[in-house]
């Protein structure tokens, strides 16, 4: 399943993406990392495919071990990318 949703990631890069609390973000994809545009964190495509396990999601809870945990939430979350898989 993480190479369908690497895919779509890598697809919506540089689009808005929104976390809960409505901060904006846009991200760029370099190899296996997605780079935020607001912070000087990444998220690697091992973190996704960790964070894939734990979906659906309702919150960040579950993902506070993660790094980049709202913004994790926030990417696997978001209907483009989700896709009605879960």
């Amino acid at each position: 399943m993480i190479d369908k949703i690497w895919e779509r990631i890598t697809q919506c890069e540089g689009d808005n993406f929104k976390q809960i609390r409505g901060k904006e973000f846009t991200y760029s994809v370099k190899g296996n990392s997605v780079y935020l545009n607001t912070t000087e964190r990444s998220i690697s495509k091992s973190e996704f495919t960790k964070a894939l396990k734990l979906v659906p999601l309702e919150n960040t809870v579950q993902l506070q071990n993660f790094q980049a945990p709202s913004y994790l939430f926030a990417i696997l979350m978001d209907k483009r990318i989700r896709k009605n898989d879960w």
